[in-house]
């Protein structure tokens, strides 16, 4: 029970990783707000609740889009209304296109830059005034091991999540002894539905390029995030961990 007596507020958590970080924060004793971004993902969001209670956990499910202010002030609010406070911020909601950078069309650049960084941003910015009040927190952000490496056809995807490594660090140098801290997990190619477009050849490709030989289950990959959202990841601050496989060295 590492999260015992927490909240936590997951971005994103209908699926994927956002997913198996709330189920996992959960089964960890924290009270979760799962969060889906559109009414139809409604169904998804309720059945990741209902799973959390089904083990004795605690849960709600919200919608918003992390990339309105309004969404955002009324996610964290229905947060605070079901459990009191929020102790930990997962930063996790993201969506991926692909395209040549010459056939990006401006709206579809703004959009995925929007749910990414400027979803991160919102969020971080209405949370921050709540873990000083009470002199702690934890603010975990979804990067990309691609923030590094870069990959054709996703500049957008990998501009936004450069950036989030960028922001972390600064608002890491900004919290200074608060109580609160910041950091990044950056994973590599993990079978979640984001993935479900990409053609199997792209795919058995990219899994050849992993020195371990496998893309990551979203099982490797959540538990970097309970180790920096508890008490054994109370000395970093500031810091990018990627669970790639030896895809991308930090």
């Amino acid at each position: 029970m590492k999260l015992a007596n927490k909240v936590a507020i997951i971005t994103g958590s209908c699926s994927g990783i956002g997913r198996g970080v709330a189920l996992a924060f959960a089964r960890e004793g924290a009270a979760v707000i799962v969060n889906y971004p559109t009414d139809e993902k409604a169904a998804d969001g309720a059945a990741v609740r209902e799973q959390i209670e089904a083990a004795g956990g605690r849960a709600i499910a919200c919608r918003a889009d992390v990339s309105s202010e309004y969404e955002v002030d009324a996610l964290v609010d229905a947060g605070l209304a079901a459990f009191g406070h929020i102790d930990i911020l997962v930063n996790n909601a993201g969506i991926a296109l692909a395209s040549p950078v010459q056939d990006i069309l401006p709206a579809d650049w703004d959009r995925v830059l929007g749910v990414h960084l400027r979803g991160t941003f919102l969020m971080t910015r209405r949370i921050l005034p709540l873990m000083y009040a009470q002199r702690s927190g934890r603010i975990i952000s979804t990067a990309s091991q691609l923030a590094y490496k870069g990959a054709p056809g996703f500049s957008h995807y990998t501009a936004a999540k450069g950036a989030i490594v960028s922001f972390t660090r600064s608002v890491a140098l900004e919290v200074g002894a608060s109580g609160i801290t910041v950091n990044c997990v950056a994973p590599g190619a993990t079978h979640t539905p984001m993935l479900e477009d990409v053609p199997s050849d792209l795919l058995e490709q990219i899994r050849r390029a992993i020195p371990l030989g496998r893309l990551a289950e979203v099982d490797d990959v959540v538990p970097s995030y309970v180790f920096l959202a508890g008490e054994e990841g109370r000395h970093y601050h500031g810091q990018c961990i990627s669970p790639n496989g030896g895809d991308q060295f930090l």
